[in-house]
């Protein structure tokens, strides 16, 4: 399983008002660094292999569809904070892919702001079990993929 908990806080953590105080861009910024970390971490530690494939396999796991599949697997586990950070987070958005879906891409940039939130005020517990369970099922199978 992937255990946010052991990686490296860069910053110490901020308070829930200091953090309701930034941008949600900024939120999704830090999620989505927070969440390749997670991911590449995770990779070079279960896979051990080429670079090249790692890579390939990270791509996918964080892209906007894979993030929108693995938000439906916690949608209904989140408290009422974490899902006014989500929303926050959905709505504040700019879109200009022609490659993405969009509903995929607002909901994965709300999952991105939700986990920047919980990284920045070290709620690394909680942020652990959400990524888990996002990602994963019971049986530590990936959750996300059809």
């Amino acid at each position: 399983m992937n255990d946010i908990s052991k990686m490296p806080r860069i910053a110490a953590p901020i308070s829930d008002s200091e953090a309701d105080a930034l941008d949600a861009g900024v939120l999704a910024f830090v999620g989505d660094a927070v969440q390749t970390l997670a991911v590449r971490t995770r990779l070079a530690l279960s896979m051990g292999t080429k670079s090249g494939e790692m890579h390939r396999a990270q791509i996918r796991e964080v892209s906007a569809e894979a993030q929108a599949k693995a938000f439906r697997n916690i949608e209904k586990l989140l408290s009422e904070e974490e899902t006014r950070v989500y929303k926050r987070s959905r709505n504040t958005h700019t879109f200009s892919s022609r490659h993405i879906d969009v509903y995929d891409y607002i909901v994965a940039t709300g999952l991105e702001g939700l986990i920047g939130y919980l990284y920045l005020t070290g709620k690394n517990e909680r942020l652990t079990e959400l990524i888990n369970a996002a990602y994963f099922s019971a049986n530590g199978e990936e959750g996300h993929r059809d």
